[in-house]
């Protein structure tokens, strides 16, 4: 056995220790398949815009680190069900975290783990050095842990494990060590498009092809204004979408619970929505600070909680609804309002329809944007029509 691979192996038990389920370690040769993937992805304008722009650094890790020789992939696997599932009825409607969303912040969880896994190099060989990253990096974490024997990219673009199916986070630390590398997982999908028949908005264009553009996990994550095809597809999510994680074969059995920290909170995990359509930026931050899904803040989540209460046909949320349409300064918002209005004004009593009716001519005078504008219009004019 040579130095490196009792290191190797020692790395391996270590990691085993601090909480690490599956790690994994591969060359830092370029990733040539996929940066021409990449490449085409652009050219197609399937890119989410989240992702390193230079497409260059997301394939050449030798771009990224001073004498990097390897590249250590980690895995740990997050639960697919919580404990107690609060009830979402009538009145109390509730939104949906994605399961990556469940627990802390999975990013902080593996760069503690990696941090660790780098301090033990460090003080184990002299000389060593380590860079790590987790999904904000340049480096793509599944490429990277296909290629280091952690599982294979599945037509979903999830990367799937066999032991844990596709519910883990993924992360990697960049090193000077040359590692013995480990061979590539073999894909074990075979003809099962089990992901693409189910995927919500078609985003998964064929195997392991994804536009991002139409991808609910992409769209719930925005903050501009949702096209309006996709808006019945967002369901009640808040953030993320699990939807061909639930369908895949590989995830049927499991359900991995090794980890206190990534355990669903349900009040989190599943909150009620209209509480949301009232909430401070401190409010969230301290409530919701700590979940993945909160980077990109509560307008987001606001919005999405609109079109939740839209789809739920959600009536009781009609005066706190009309509340944000007067008051909240933000456009985006208000225009989802209209939209959810939209969605369950059949079903408003003559009462509320009255007081809706009353609050739009009201509302008119003041509202300065367009589209806002065209929608009350429309409805007081069809209210004119119904009484003449």
């Amino acid at each position: 056995m040579t130095d490196f691979q009792r290191l190797k192996e020692q790395l391996i038990t270590y990691s085993k220790k601090i909480g690490v389920d599956k790690i994994g370690f591969t060359t830092a040769d370029p990733f040539i398949e996929l940066k021409a993937r990449l490449y085409r992805q652009r050219e197609l304008g399937y890119q989410s815009g989240f992702e390193e722009k230079d497409i260059e650094k997301r394939t050449e890790p030798t771009l990224l680190m001073d004498g990097v020789q390897s590249i250590v992939s980690i895995a740990m696997a997050y639960p697919k069900r919580m404990a107690e599932r609060p009830a979402n009825t009538k009145g109390h409607r509730r939104g949906a975290f994605a399961r990556v969303s469940w627990g802390q912040d999975y990013h902080a969880i593996l760069r503690d783990r990696m941090q660790k896994l780098c301090e033990f190099l460090v003080d184990t060989i002299p000389g060593a050095t380590c860079k790590s990253m987790v999904d904000t990096g340049e480096l793509s974490d599944r490429a990277v842990a296909e290629r280091a024997g952690i599982g294979w990219a599945g037509k979903s673009t999830n990367l799937i494990t066999k032991e844990f199916g596709s519910y883990v986070y993924l992360g990697e630390m960049l090193t000077n060590i040359p590692f013995p590398p480990d061979k590539p997982a073999t894909d074990l999908c075979g003809d099962c498009t089990i992901c693409i028949d189910h995927c919500p908005t078609g985003a998964l264009i064929q195997g392991g092809q994804l536009n991002s553009q139409k991808c609910i996990a992409f769209l719930t994550q925005t903050k501009q204004e949702l096209p309006e095809e996709y808006k019945k597809a967002i369901g009640n999510r808040l953030y993320g979408c699990d939807t061909c994680q639930q369908v895949c074969p590989y995830n049927r059995d499991v359900d991995s619970h090794f980890h206190k920290e990534m355990e669903a909170d349900p009040e989190l995990a599943r909150p009620l929505l209209m509480p949301l359509l009232s909430l401070s930026n401190r409010d969230f931050k301290e409530t919701f600070g700590e979940l993945s899904g909160s980077w990109r803040g509560k307008k987001p989540i606001q919005r999405n909680a609109i079109v939740a209460l839209g789809n739920y046909k959600e009536v009781d949320a009609a005066p706190e609804l009309l509340r944000l349409l007067d008051e909240d300064p933000r456009p985006v918002i208000r225009r989802t309002v209209t939209w959810a209005l939209q969605q369950m004004w059949d079903r408003f009593e003559p009462d509320m329809h009255a007081q809706i009716i009353e609050s739009l001519k009201k509302l008119l005078v003041k509202e300065e944007d367009e589209k806002i504008c065209q929608w009350i219009k429309e409805k007081l004019d069809n209210e004119k029509d119904n009484c003449s």
